[in-house]
């Protein structure tokens, strides 16, 4: 029986993983002043969890503010959103390989319809990961943002493991590109539209522990074994 009940607690937890998380924004504790509210670029949000620092940068002065996020009290949001326009994260993977960012996004009708991933190690030579993305409406066609229910609908995961440049990097960049003049509602991008992200995390890939879990278990049942 107990070498049954030890087997089974093993099969019950073969597939889980082990992650290491970097760095993350939940942005729930940013407070803009004046000067941030109503200009073409923000700068130096500190990562909530690890270190490193957020950023937008607009090409005509625009308005950040901080509505309420993905299952979050916040996120950061923008309007005057033109092709070219981006969210940046930097942080440092010294001591990590096996990278991966992951983030929620969501744009108003008129907001961005479609985002592009790059990345860099120096802060201006940047590289596209694969192709645009599509940014949904919020609330169109799943359930709207708000403070207590997270969305999967808005979440984004990128595994970048195969960029080894971003392993053992003392700093890496990732931005978010606006990359089309489309919107998040099939028409185009207006001036009032905005963009929000909330939960923008950069880790380690996770590697399965079900052989680590499957050791453990074969080492207690011998050690029970012995002691019947």
């Amino acid at each position: 029986m107990k070498k049954k009940l030890c087997c089974l607690f093993g099969l019950l937890l073969a597939g889980a993983s082990v992650q290491a998380q970097i760095a993350s924004w939940n942005f729930n504790s940013l407070s803009l002043s004046a000067s941030d509210t109503n200009s073409t670029s923000l700068f130096s949000v500190p990562a909530d969890t690890g270190s490193g620092t957020a950023s937008g940068v607009h090409a005509s002065s625009d308005v950040f503010s901080t509505p309420v996020g993905n299952g979050s009290a916040e996120s950061i949001s923008a309007t005057k959103w033109a092709v070219g326009d981006y969210w940046q994260f930097r942080t440092s993977t010294l001591g990590s390989s096996g990278i991966e960012v992951s983030w929620n996004q969501t744009s108003s009708s008129t907001g961005p319809g479609k985002g592009l991933l790059e990345y860099s190690t120096d802060g201006s030579t940047f590289t596209a990961f694969g192709v645009d993305y599509t940014i949904l409406a919020d609330g169109s066609p799943h359930a709207a943002w708000n403070a207590t229910t997270h969305s999967s609908f808005y979440t984004f995961l990128y595994d970048l493991s195969s960029i080894t440049v971003l392993n053992n990097a003392p700093s890496v960049y990732f931005r978010l590109v606006d990359d089309s003049t489309a919107s998040a509602g099939l028409g185009t991008v207006g001036t009032a539209g905005t963009d929000r992200v909330d939960n923008f995390t950069v880790a380690v890939v996770p590697e399965p522990a079900s052989a680590i879990l499957g050791g453990l278990c074969f080492l207690v049942w011998s050690l029970l074994r012995r002691r019947n």
